[in-house]
């Protein structure tokens, strides 16, 4: 991964509707500059009035959909942090929305890889990014069982493609 500078000075808003997962973030990423929100409403405020170089969601109890909505129309990179929500629906929905990346709380402590992974794609001009769903793909067979992604074949199917880069784009990124 990347120099550990990539996240020195970021503008990151973390939301979550439990004031211990807030405060592991804050010192977790301790070298970006994080605003915190607990409830929807407030995430909505902040969204819609500040810039953010990303921010981190959870799903349950602060309406992420709903905000993911938010930072997608801004332009903002989201990572989908959850517990409670952590199922293959919510996974799919999540990408579908525009979600950068879809990470368990079990994984909570390699927050920083996930976000560091966000900034060097976007430097690098890279939209879609699948690192961190290779990373995690024996975690999510192992919770969601065998099979689990047989209910959605097409969009994973989709999602697989998309991650492929063509010779040209390879070139580029060079």
């Amino acid at each position: 991964m990347a120099g550990n500078d990539i996240l020195k000075g970021k503008k990151l808003l973390i939301v979550d509707d439990e004031q211990d997962i807030l405060d592991t973030l804050v010192d977790l990423l301790d070298d970006c500059n994080i605003h915190t929100a607990n409830s929807y409403e407030a995430a909505k405020e902040l969204l819609e009035s500040g810039d953010y170089d990303a921010a981190v969601l959870d799903i349950m109890g602060v309406r992420g959909f709903d905000l993911l909505e938010i930072a997608t129309e801004k332009k903002i990179p989201a990572l989908m942090l959850t517990a409670h929500g952590l199922n293959p629906d919510n996974l799919v929905g999540s990408i579908k929305l525009g979600a950068k990346s879809y990470i368990p709380k079990d994984h909570i402590n390699e927050i920083d890889d996930f976000l560091k992974e966000i900034f060097v794609s976007q430097q690098k001009g890279i939209e879609k990014s699948g690192n961190w769903f290779a990373r995690l793909s024996s975690f999510f067979d192992g919770r969601f069982g065998h099979g689990w992604k047989n209910k959605d074949k097409k969009f994973w199917k989709e999602f697989d493609q998309s991650l492929k880069i063509s010779k040209d784009e390879l070139q580029d990124l060079m």
